[in-house]
């Protein structure tokens, strides 16, 4: 995982956690990795991981059982929920980035459309660009 300077290690940690579950990573129900093998795989502080599934507890996409440890909601509704939250948070940065790029509405969802389009059928040329440049 690439880490940035704009925020903190365990919100970005929250986030990739979040992600996991919500796009199936993590099944409901699962037990989630030890603190330590989560922070060796990412190559952090335990007290950072720890930090961020405390607050993903908060959060209501895992519990804590006793001796056992943690274990991915089985809430369904929850995860759904926490889906479209991480969309929309997608959504209001794409807005503001091409609204400073002074794209219209319209262009903006043309553009959208179309690259949906593309990643669809596999015809992605600037991603096809960038595998063959490397």
């Amino acid at each position: 995982m690439d880490f940035d300077n704009s925020s903190p290690i365990w919100s970005q940690l929250l986030a990739e956690f979040s992600r996991r579950i919500v796009v199936g990573h993590w099944q409901p129900g699962t037990r989630l990795p030890g603190v330590r093998d989560l922070a060796a795989e990412l190559g952090v502080n335990p007290n950072t991981v720890q930090r961020s599934l405390s607050e993903l507890e908060r959060a209501g996409l895992c519990r804590t059982e006793r001796t056992v440890g943690r274990f991915v909601t089985g809430d369904g509704d929850r995860i759904n929920e926490e889906r479209r939250n991480l969309a929309r948070g997608a959504g209001d940065d794409f807005v503001r980035r091409v609204r400073g790029l002074a794209l219209s509405r319209d262009e903006a969802q043309s553009l959208v459309a179309t690259r949906w389009e593309e990643t669809d059928t596999g015809t992605d040329t600037e991603t096809d660009t960038e595998t063959e440049e490397q």
